[in-house]
C-alpha cells in the first residue's frame, strides 16, 4: 500500500483537537454563605479528576471522521501485482529466437538445447508455455506443465528466414500477463510487464566476423541486354579488410566473376554491366565467395524479366497527328526502348484487340467504335490500363469512354492577354506525379469539365477543375486528362514536366512501377486489387502451393515467409516471379551490449520499479483507495450529527 500524496499525513495533527475540545470542562463552583472560615483548613484542592474525557463516543467518531479525510486527501492506492506472480503462482515462458541469425555456427541447436534445461530445472507443478521469436512470436504450446509436450514444442522449432523482433515478444510477455487473470526503435516496447522477470540466455561468446551481399541494384526488366547494369554491394559486419569473389549467376550459372576488396567494417560496390537473360521471368542471384560462419547471406536474390519493349495502342482522331507526335517522342526517350507507341486512327480501330498491348491511350476521339470501345471495357476490368485525354473533339460526349463519368462542360481560354488556365492542387504522392516537376507554368486554353463521381482527383486546376483523375474498374485503372498531349489546347509538351509525366505514368498504367527485383521476408506482395477477381496460384521456393482454394479466390495480399522465389500467377494470365531475401540486419552478429540487456531486465517488476509513466504504474496507481475514505469520513460525519444532537438535548439547564 502506498501514497499519491504522503505530504497531507501531516494533516493527522489535527487529531489533537477532539481530545482537547472534549476535556473535562472547568469545574465551577456556586458560592455559597458561611459564618467563618477559621475552623477550616488552607489546602490546595486538585484538578486532576475534572480533566477526565467525556463524551467517549462523540469524541471517537470525530477523531475518525478527520482521520478518513487526512487519508483521502493523501490517496491511498494498493499495489496490485499481475496475475502471474498471485499467491505466489509463477508461469515460466521459454521463448527461443529462431531468426535467421540464429542459422550461425549452429546458434540454433544450442539454444533449443539450453531451452530444455531450463525447463528440465521447473518445479514438478509449474506451468510454462514455450514461444518461438522471429518477426513476430509464435506459440508453440499453451499453458501447461506437462514437461513431454513442453520439450517436443522445444524440438519442433526450426529456423526462419525473419528477422528478430523483441519488441514483439515484450508485447507477448505483456500480453500474457494480462491474459493471465532485434531491438525497437524505441526503448520503451521492450518495456516488460510489472510481475515479469527476464532471464537472457546469449547463444554466442563474442561477436562473430561475417561478409555478406548486402543489397543488389538491378533493373526489374530488360530490353536491351547490353546496356543493363547490375550493382552489387557487400559488407563486411566487424570483419578485418578482406577480399572476395563476387560472381553473378542467372537461372544457376555464372556468367561473372569480379574481385572486390571490403574494408575493415565497411562496405564495397562492384558493377556488372551486360545481362545475358532469357526471354521471360529469370532467376538471378549475386553471391560472395564464402569462409565465413553465416553462409546463409553470401547469396542475394533478384528476379530480371527480360522482354520486348510493351507496346502502346495510341488511338487518335486521326486529324490532329501532333498529340502522337508528342507522347511517342516523351516515352520512347525516356524510358531507354522499354515502351514502343503504335499509333491507331479510332475509325481503324472496330477490329483490334487490346489484350495484346500494355495500356492503351485515347487521345480526343469524337466517336470510338462499338466494338473496340467494348473490348476496352473488357480489357480494364481483367487489369489492363487506359489513358483518356478529353480534348475538343471529345466535348460532343456527354460521358467519358470506358471511364463512365459525365462531362459537364468544356472551357475555353483566350490566348490573347494571358487568359488561360494554370495548375493548382496536385497530389504528388500519387506514382503519375511523385518525381515530377510541378506544373505551375504550364499553360492551359482548354479544359474538360469531368464530374469525378467515385474517382480519384490527382490534380486540380487552379480553378478546381479536375486536371487528372483515376479510377478503378474491376482489376484495371483508367486515368483521365482533361487536355489534350499536342500543343494546341495547352503548351504542357513544351515544358520539362511532359517527360516525367509520361514516362511515370506509362510505367504505372503498365503495372511495372513498384515491382522492387526483390523484396524482404516478411514483406507482402498484393495479389488483387479487390476482392473476388479472379483465381491466383502463389508457388513457394519448394514449389509447392502456398495458397488454399478459399484463399486463392479472396485473398487480397501474400505475406512473404521464406527466402528464394515465389511464382505468382493471375487471374488475368499474368505471371510474376518474386525473390525474397532475409532482412541483412540479421547478418550482424554482434553480441547485445550488457548495459542494454540490464536496462531490459530492469524494467520488470523482479529486479526494477516500472518506468515513471508506464502503463503498468499508471494500472497500480489508478486502484486508489481515496473514494472510499472519503465516503467513510462523510457516513461517519453524519452518524457525529445525530449522535452531537442526542447530547446537546440532555444537557441539563443552569439553575
Amino acid at each position: 500500500m502506498g501514497f499519491l500524496a504522503p505530504w497531507f499525513l501531516a494533516g493527522m495533527a489535527m487529531l489533537g483537537l477532539p481530545v482537547w475540545l472534549h476535556l473535562l470542562r472547568q469545574h465551577k463552583t456556586t458560592p455559597r454563605d458561611f459564618a467563618s472560615l477559621m475552623f477550616f483548613e488552607r489546602r490546595t484542592q486538585s484538578s486532576i479528576k475534572h480533566r477526565r474525557l467525556k463524551y467517549l463516543l462523540l469524541m471517537i467518531l470525530r477523531l475518525l471522521v478527520l482521520l478518513f479525510l487526512v487519508l483521502a486527501f493523501a490517496a491511498p492506492f494498493l499495489r496490485h501485482m499481475g496475475p502471474l506472480s498471485a499467491g505466489g503462482r509463477k508461469l515460466l515462458v521459454v521463448a527461443v529466437d529462431n531468426s535467421a541469425s540464429m542459422r550461425t555456427a549452429g546458434r540454433l541447436e544450442r539454444a533449443k538445447r539450453e531451452a530444455i534445461s531450463v525447463l528440465a530445472g521447473r518445479g514438478a507443478r509449474e506451468q510454462a508455455q514455450v514461444l518461438a521469436i522471429g518477426s513476430g512470436v509464435q506459440a508453440m504450446t499453451q499453458t501447461i506443465a506437462e514437461p513431454n509436450e513442453l520439450r517436443a514444442a522445444v524440438e519442433a522449432i526450426k529456423p526462419s528466414d525473419s528477422h528478430s523482433s523483441y519488441g514483439e515478444l515484450a508485447r507477448a510477455l505483456r500480453s500474457l500477463e494480462q491474459s493471465a487473470t532485434s531491438m525497437p526503435p524505441a526503448f520503451t516496447d521492450l518495456r516488460l510487464g510489472p510481475s515479469t522477470k527476464l532471464v537472457v540466455h546469449s547463444m554466442a561468446d563474442k561477436t562473430i566476423p561475417n561478409y555478406a551481399v548486402e543489397s543488389v541494384n538491378a533493373p526489374r526488366s530488360v530490353f536491351d541486354t547490353k546496356k543493363a547494369r547490375v550493382q552489387v554491394t557487400v559488407a563486411s559486419y566487424h570483419g578485418p579488410k578482406a577480399k572476395r569473389e563476387v560472381s553473378l549467376r542467372l537461372n544457376g550459372k555464372t556468367t561473372a566473376v569480379k574481385t572486390v576488396e571490403i574494408p575493415e567494417n565497411g562496405r564495397a560496390s562492384v558493377e556488372f554491366l551486360g545481362l545475358d537473360a532469357n526471354y521471360g521471368f529469370n532467376k538471378a542471384e549475386a553471391r560472395i565467395a564464402g569462409g565465413d560462419e553465416s553462409p546463409s547471406d553470401d547469396v542475394y536474390y533478384f528476379s530480371v524479366e527480360r522482354a520486348d519493349p510493351k507496346r502502346v495502342l495510341f488511338v487518335h482522331d486521326g486529324r490532329q497527328p501532333k498529340g502522337l507526335l508528342y507522347y511517342r517522342a516523351a516515352l520512347e526517350s525516356a524510358t531507354e526502348g522499354a515502351f514502343a507507341v503504335d499509333g491507331l486512327p479510332a475509325d481503324q480501330s472496330a477490329n483490334v484487340s487490346p489484350n495484346k498491348y500494355s495500356f492503351v491511350v485515347v487521345s480526343d476521339t469524337a466517336i470510338l467504335p462499338g466494338g473496340f470501345e467494348e473490348a476496352l471495357k473488357n480489357y480494364v476490368r481483367g487489369g489492363g490500363s487506359a489513358l483518356i485525354a478529353a480534348g475538343p473533339a471529345m466535348a460532343g460526349r456527354t460521358r467519358i469512354p470506358v471511364f463512365d463519368e459525365a462531362i459537364r462542360e468544356t472551357r475555353y481560354a483566350s490566348r490573347a492577354g494571358e487568359r488561360y488556365l494554370v495548375a493548382g492542387q496536385m497530389d504528388l504522392t500519387h506514382p503519375a506525379l511523385k518525381s515530377a516537376a510541378k506544373w505551375e507554368s504550364v499553360k492551359f486554353y482548354q479544359a474538360a469539365r469531368i464530374e469525378p463521381g467515385q474517382a480519384r482527383v490527382v490534380a486540380r486546376l487552379a480553378d478546381a477543375t479536375p486536371l487528372l483523375l483515376e479510377k478503378r474498374i474491376g482489376e484495371g485503372r483508367v486515368m483521365v486528362f482533361a487536355s489534350t498531349f499536342d500543343n494546341i489546347s495547352n503548351d504542357f509538351p513544351l515544358h520539362p514536366a511532359f517527360v516525367p509525366f509520361v514516362e511515370q505514368g506509362a510505367r504505372y498504367l503498365a503495372g511495372s512501377e513498384a515491382r522492387p527485383s526483390s523484396y524482404t521476408v516478411d514483406a507482402s506482395v498484393d495479389l488483387r486489387a479487390e476482392k473476388g477477381a479472379g483465381t491466383v496460384e502463389v508457388l513457394d521456393p519448394h514449389g509447392k502451393r502456398a495458397l488454399d482454394l478459399k484463399e486463392a479466390s479472396s485473398a487480397q495480399s501474400f505475406l512473404l515467409r521464406e527466402v528464394g522465389y515465389y511464382d505468382i500467377g493471375r487471374g488475368n494470365d499474368r505471371h510474376e516471379l518474386v525473390a525474397v531475401n532475409a532482412d541483412r540486419k540479421e547478418s550482424d552478429l554482434e553480441l547485445m551490449p550488457k548495459d542494454s540487456v540490464d536496462l531490459w531486465q530492469g524494467t520488470g517488476s523482479k529486479t526494477g520499479a516500472p518506468a515513471a509513466g508506464s502503463k503498468e504504474e499508471q494500472d497500480q496507481q489508478t486502484s486508489n483507495l481515496w473514494w472510499y475514505a472519503m465516503l467513510a469520513a462523510v457516513l461517519l460525519a453524519l452518524a457525529e450529527s445525530v449522535l452531537a444532537s442526542r447530547y446537546l438535548d440532555t444537557v441539563p439547564a443552569d439553575a
